[in-house]
């Protein structure tokens, strides 16, 4: 878990995916769309991804991706995203964390 706090630190906001998931596309789709600084790390691509994956496991996340950090805080995966975005919460969460400006 120590190096998803590495890999989260200072980065507004962080997506673990899988370049072949369909809802990490479509999660990092909705997020880009606002215009945010979103960090992507493609577990599928990283050397060390499947250490990665198990620790995004151990952080209770089923499935694993897509696993979106914001102002170094786990929100969690599509549904919460897809929840805080038509509640109208996901644009104000990512001003209070520095990923935009609007």
């Amino acid at each position: 878990m120590e190096s998803i706090k590495k890999m989260v630190a200072e980065k507004p906001v962080v997506m673990f995916s899988k370049s072949k998931c369909c809802m990490c596309h479509t999660i990092k789709t909705l997020i880009s769309s606002f215009g945010a600084n979103l960090t992507v790390y493609e577990l599928d691509e990283l050397p060390n991804g499947l250490q990665v994956e198990r620790a995004l496991l151990m952080l209770g996340l089923r499935p694993s991706v897509p696993a979106v950090f914001i102002g170094q805080e786990l929100i969690g995966g599509a549904n919460e995203i897809m929840s805080l975005h038509l509640e109208g919460n996901l644009v104000p969460l990512l001003m209070k964390a520095k990923a935009l400006w609007l």
